[in-house]
């Protein structure tokens, strides 16, 4: 009798260890992934039972051959190189109709059309040569340069000139960002941090149980990262454009899609706060195009878009502005004075 119950005592404790190792498997962990896609570094931060690393990869695969103009058998490029267009699938569906509705709204400020316009500039902008395009060139180019060149029709995108062509790369981190956090949470992700080239999506907590806290960084033509100031969030979307860091004395590489110029303004960087990384990366660089007044202008009583502008002031010092949705998210102000 004492036998079987030292066998049955044995049995209970094998099958408590046997939960607790099933329990401890099934707890959840903060995860770090970090990679490089598109020239740039992505550092992706959740909570979760396992390791979703492999997951994260097949999305950024996935954009990057619907959405890559440099990659030749990409959605893209092959709209691209067709006379008429091409086959869309929902991915570039999306890339579309916000690129469309951010359009409308800056108007024409946003325009992946821009392509050949930047194509031109790009030997003037990387000091490869002394000499600008020519109006007569811009011009020429500008014929087939606008949204209004291309239509979605059913699966395909198709264009009304030959020439038109289109580049993404302005939002496709920030939809790669908003893609990836749709994964986490479809695998019952609640606290996560998509960060990609300086876009960020967000949603839940750290894990201190804290806002996540985003540094915006301050214009500077080094290669390090200064912070301006540290803003705190927990769902939603941050993207910054700007000039300083590709900043040559006079030269920009902001072209205006509207007038085909290679812009040199007040105006050295954008940070925009949105519901999703997508049209947070998009209105960054509209705004960019607009100009700080613009800027201020167009965005400035908008509830649903945070927006803080740096700019040089006439006194050489920088200038930071931001309206009351951008405002209620700092936490604290570092290497700039508010405007």
């Amino acid at each position: 009798m004492k036998k079987r119950s030292k066998y049955l005592l044995l049995l209970v404790a094998l099958l408590l260890c046997i939960v607790l190792m099933f329990r401890m498997r099934e707890r959840k962990h903060f995860y770090n992934n970090v990679g490089e896609v598109w020239t740039t570094s992505y550092h992706i931060t959740y909570e979760a039972r396992h390791d979703l690393g492999d997951s994260i990869e097949v999305i950024l695969r996935n954009i990057d051959n619907v959405a890559s103009p440099y990659n030749d058998s990409s959605l893209v490029a092959a709209f691209n190189r067709d006379a008429i267009g091409g086959p869309a699938d929902s991915l570039l569906l999306r890339l579309v109709r916000t690129s469309q509705t951010v359009h409308d709204l800056s108007n024409g400020a946003f325009d992946p059309t821009v392509m050949p316009l930047v194509k031109a500039w790009k030997p003037y902008i990387k000091n490869e040569t002394n000499t600008q395009p020519s109006r007569a060139t811009i011009d020429s180019l500008l014929q087939f340069v606008g949204m209004q060149h291309i239509t979605l029709r059913g699966d395909s995108i198709v264009k009304d000139d030959p020439r038109t062509q289109v580049d993404f790369s302005a939002i496709a981190k920030g939809f790669a960002c908003d893609e990836i956090a749709q994964m986490l949470q479809r695998n019952g992700v609640k606290n996560l941090m998509v960060e990609i080239g300086g876009e960020v999506a967000m949603r839940g907590v750290n894990s201190h149980g804290d806002k996540w806290h985003i540094s915006v960084d301050a214009p500077t033509d080094a290669n390090s990262h200064v912070s301006a100031l540290v803003i705190a969030m927990t769902d939603g979307a941050v993207a910054t454009s700007g000039n300083y860091r590709q900043y040559r004395a006079t030269k920009s590489h902001i072209v205006d899609p509207r007038t085909g110029d290679c812009l040199v303004g007040d105006l050295l960087s954008a940070t925009i706060v949105a519901n999703d990384c997508m049209t947070a990366d998009a209105w960054a660089t509209a705004c960019m195009v607009l100009g700080t007044e613009r800027t201020q202008q167009l965005l400035g009583n908008r509830e649903d878009i945070g927006v803080m502008t740096i700019s040089a002031g006439t006194d050489g010092n920088l200038v930071v502005w931001s309206n009351a949705r951008f405002a209620d998210l700092y936490l604290t102000q570092t290497n700039a004075d508010a405007d």
